[in-house]
């Protein structure tokens, strides 16, 4: 029986692969028929219309759809000897044998489970009122900020570095004192772009007077610099903060929040998924299974080493 299996199983996949997508060209459309349309007969006489089709399309796996539409006549031919095989093994009552009554019961479990999921969640209301609330109390999330830096490198590992254009490294207490002088002498007044062009470690914005990045909440920042730069305005400079070789400051050069406007469908998608994720574990709060036997879910000890 496993060998049947595998030999049908190996024989639907050469079937499929000859109008595999590779780099084939992108298929065409579905046919402009209307659903009454009888495209074809099948070999026990159903008559499949076009409307039948589309149903059938929607519920194949891409890559499938894909070839179905490449080779409409070869997939009604697959489709046929499908119906076939699973004709003659209901005759033969496979579907009440194991392992296939098991497997067909656990696709049917999935199957029905991801529909009534897809049901909660297209019952779900985000109302207009809850959008704008989450805008007004999440304005940061919605916060670009250019920045303008100052880098400072250190280094603790004498041994290790080499001066660099006869100029000795700092260990990190001397870079966090220049730093900290440098953030007292911009609060004084100097200017910013000439402490960085006498001051900066780091070439690339030291180019650019300083011009450093466009920050968004959303990057993958450290926490310290997330926290340090959504909180300045305009003109503000940050305390010094400290990366693993050096420190930062970073000063404010623009402060840009978008729009609601702009991020309503973000918001939305958002709040429908936060309550997709409330229902989803409201519904795993509730499956509730009383173990019989400590031994069944106890870890199972290794097996004995080979001799």
């Amino acid at each position: 029986m496993k060998v049947f299996c595998l030999l049908a199983f190996a024989s639907f996949s050469a079937i499929w692969a000859q109008t595999a997508p590779g780099s084939a060209p992108a298929p065409p459309a579905l046919p402009n028929l209307p659903d009454e349309t009888e495209v074809a007969i099948l070999g026990d006489g159903t008559r499949l219309t076009m409307g039948e089709f589309k149903r059938i399309y929607e519920a194949l796996p891409p890559a499938n759809q894909q070839m179905a539409l490449r080779n409409r006549a070869q997939w009604l031919h697959q489709w046929e000897l499908l119906r076939k095989l699973t004709k003659m093994a209901e005759d033969a009552k496979l579907d009440q044998q194991s392992p296939y009554k098991e497997t067909l019961a656990y696709a049917r479990m999935n199957v029905l489970a991801t529909a009534e999921i897809g049901a909660a969640v297209n019952l779900i209301v985000v109302e207009p009122a809850e959008i704008v609330k989450y805008y007004d109390s999440n304005k940061r999330k919605y916060t670009h900020v250019r920045v303008k830096a100052i880098y400072i490198a250190f280094t603790d590992d004498a041994a290790a570095s080499s001066a660099k254009k006869g100029k000795r490294p700092l260990t990190e207490a001397e870079a966090k004192a220049k730093a900290g002088k440098l953030l007292a002498a911009i609060k004084g007044g100097a200017d910013f772009v000439k402490l960085v062009k006498e001051n900066s470690d780091d070439e690339t914005s030291r180019e650019k007077d300083g011009d450093f990045a466009t920050l968004h909440s959303s990057d993958n920042i450290p926490d310290a610099f997330r926290a340090a730069v959504f909180a300045l305005k305009k003109g503000d400079v940050s305390e010094p903060l400290k990366q693993p070789n050096g420190f930062y400051l970073l000063r404010a050069e623009e402060v840009t929040v978008r729009p609601l406007s702009d991020v309503r469908d973000e918001i939305y998608n958002e709040l429908k998924n936060i309550r997709s994720d409330e229902w989803l574990r409201g519904m795993d709060r509730e499956a509730k299974v009383q173990i019989l036997s400590p031994e069944f879910v106890s870890e199972m000890p290794p097996p004995p080493a080979k001799q």
